[in-house]
């Protein structure tokens, strides 16, 4: 099986090309960018339509956050085995399968709402599909992306892979809400063609040096990996909690907002998609400028976090006094800011702690982690809805409190800054605790 996986995976190696040339350089990373994209649309592009799904498939609240959760959980347990395969094969050879499989999840998931009985069984397999396919997606693109570019054009790719993914949270609340307004399961049948654009982009745009060496076998590999979680355990664990809180709070509350835009506004449609749009417009943009300006500063990497979350708790924290809808959202485009400012930072670090032949698998672990994040955030955020809603702003702002302060006490930068043209990874210049 492995032989015949090897075989396969070479059909998508370049035989010439690592670095990117010049004039094919914004194609690269215009296809590595659409990688992300089309993630996102899993679960964002749904948002402003779970009300409606719920109404049409009657089943409760927390059943309906499940479409969310069941593809989160799937992406979550597939990701370190495909970031392996990654490490073991190619990029490309995860990347375009796991694409085909997304698509497929979403027809199998339209094809049910449109035709089957049991309709809402039917549509979680459709999205345990399409979580499967996730998983090789955007954690392999952050581990491409480090393959492909170094020193600080590594970061600003890294920031364009978390900005494209801003992106798609931003539009796809918009595109869900235009296709609900044909058939409420519209959406489903999307998928497939979003995913046959971000192939093609891969198969054209992006060339992988070809690895003359044998890959490792896995007993090796896996010593390597615990080599790598020995010396920088502690701060990675405090990176991928970061990671996964930023995402958790991200859909809790837009799974929040687009339950009181309807019950407490009568907001619906277009209209709704746009608004749930405008949080995440403010942290695609500061994801964008940060990856663009921070470069290999780690002393400056490490204070945007800081200060990303620390600007996520002021906001969550004066949420409380705020009902309607200007000044509500006003406060909230604050931790959009500040989770634009902690996620290229977080994904910098990350993708550069490690050499390459294990940069696939420690992306994709983060990768799981913010998935789980994601899972876990409409669930919770329904049961902190029915318990208290200063409750559940207190409780989220002292999440993100603790999670700062973890990031001052675990995240150590050296005094000596690399250079924007280094090409070493960064865990060999981090001290830690």
């Amino acid at each position: 099986m492995c032989s015949i996986f090897k075989q396969y995976g070479r059909l998508f190696e370049g035989r010439d090309i690592f670095l990117p040339k010049p004039k094919h350089k914004g194609l690269t990373i215009f296809a590595i960018g659409s990688i992300p994209l089309i993630l996102v649309l899993g679960n964002s592009m749904l948002i402003p339509v779970l009300p409606k799904m719920k109404a049409e498939l009657d089943v409760s609240q927390f059943k309906i956050s499940l479409v969310i959760t069941v593809f989160s959980i799937a992406a979550a347990i597939a990701i370190p085995i495909l970031g392996y395969l990654s490490d073991r094969f190619s990029r490309k050879a995860i990347i375009i399968p796991a694409l085909i499989l997304y698509g497929t999840g979403g027809i199998l998931a339209g094809a049910a709402a449109a035709w089957f009985s049991n309709t809402y069984t039917w549509i979680l397999a459709g999205r345990v599909l399409q979580g499967i396919g996730a998983a090789g997606t955007a954690p392999i693109a952050m581990a491409l992306a480090g393959d492909l570019f170094k020193g600080g054009e590594q970061s600003k790719v890294l920031g364009i892979v978390e900005a494209s993914n801003g992106f798609g949270k931003v539009v796809s609340p918009i595109i869900g809400s235009l296709l609900a307004l044909i058939v409420w399961y519209a959406a489903f049948f999307a998928f497939p063609i979003f995913c046959l654009i971000s192939i093609l982009l891969t198969m054209f745009f992006v060339k992988e040096k070809k690895d003359e060496k044998e890959p490792q076998p896995v007993g090796k590999y896996i010593k390597g990996l615990i080599s790598v979680f020995k010396t920088e355990g502690r701060w990675l664990f405090v990176a991928y909690l970061t990671g996964a809180t930023c995402l958790f709070t991200l859909f809790g509350i837009l799974f929040y907002i687009s339950d009181i835009l309807e019950k407490d506004h009568q907001i619906d449609g277009v209209l709704k998609g746009g608004i749930l749009a405008v949080p995440l417009l403010f942290m695609t943009v500061t994801s964008y400028i940060t990856g663009s300006k921070i470069g290999k500063k780690m002393k400056l990497m490490k204070t945007m976090i800081i200060v990303g979350m620390l600007l996520m708790t002021v906001s969550f924290a004066t949420l409380i006094f705020f009902k309607s809808l200007i000044p509500f959202f006003a406060v909230l485009v604050i931790s959009s800011v500040g989770t634009g400012l902690v996620l290229p930072c977080i994904n910098s670090f990350i993708t550069g702690s490690v050499p390459a032949e294990r940069r696939g698998f420690v992306t994709s672990l983060y990768g799981s982690v913010r998935f789980l994040g994601v899972a876990i955030g409409p669930p919770v955020f329904t049961s902190l809805m029915d318990w208290s809603r200063t409750g559940m702003f207190l409780t989220t702002a002292g999440l993100t409190l603790f999670v700062g302060l973890l990031c001052l006490i675990f995240i150590r930068v050296g005094k000596k800054e690399p250079s924007n043209d280094e090409s070493d990874t960064l865990f060999e210049k981090l001290e830690y605790t």
